[in-house]
């Protein structure tokens, strides 16, 4: 089964790259998020992970988001160029790459936490910080 990612992210031209690789990956994109409000359509659909930007186009929405999506069991892994920003805002999150991400460090992050989500013992990227 391929997994569902949704895609937390206000910069279409970033997004869709991301989208790309992901699918070029076989992985099933179920959707670009720029901002709280159209997150919230989402909370409850069958999703296995997210990658989350911290800032969106209303504004710092990022760390609630990855909150509310893991508190519905989803795997969140944030995608941001200011990673410092999360200190203290990772509830449930299984981590954090910093943007610009290459092809191959999006596909190692996210063969990361599909493995730690499913329970599998993995080896996270040499340029992810995993959190506990």
């Amino acid at each position: 089964m391929t997994a569902k990612i949704l895609i937390v992210e206000d910069e279409m031209l970033v997004a869709v790259d991301l989208e790309w690789t992901l699918t070029d990956l076989g992985y099933e994109c179920v959707g670009i998020v720029p901002d709280l409000e159209t997150a919230r359509g989402y909370l409850g659909a069958p999703i296995d992970l997210a990658l989350v930007d911290l800032n969106l186009r209303d504004g710092f929405t990022g760390p609630e988001i990855g909150a509310q999506l893991s508190a519905q069991g989803v795997a969140v892994l944030f995608v941001t160029a200011n990673p410092a920003l999360l200190e203290g805002r990772v509830a449930g999150a299984i981590g954090v790459i910093t943007k610009p991400a290459d092809e191959k460090l999006v596909e190692a992050a996210v063969e990361y936490a599909l493995g730690a989500r499913s329970g599998r013992r993995v080896t996270p990227p040499a340029l992810m910080r995993v959190f506990n």
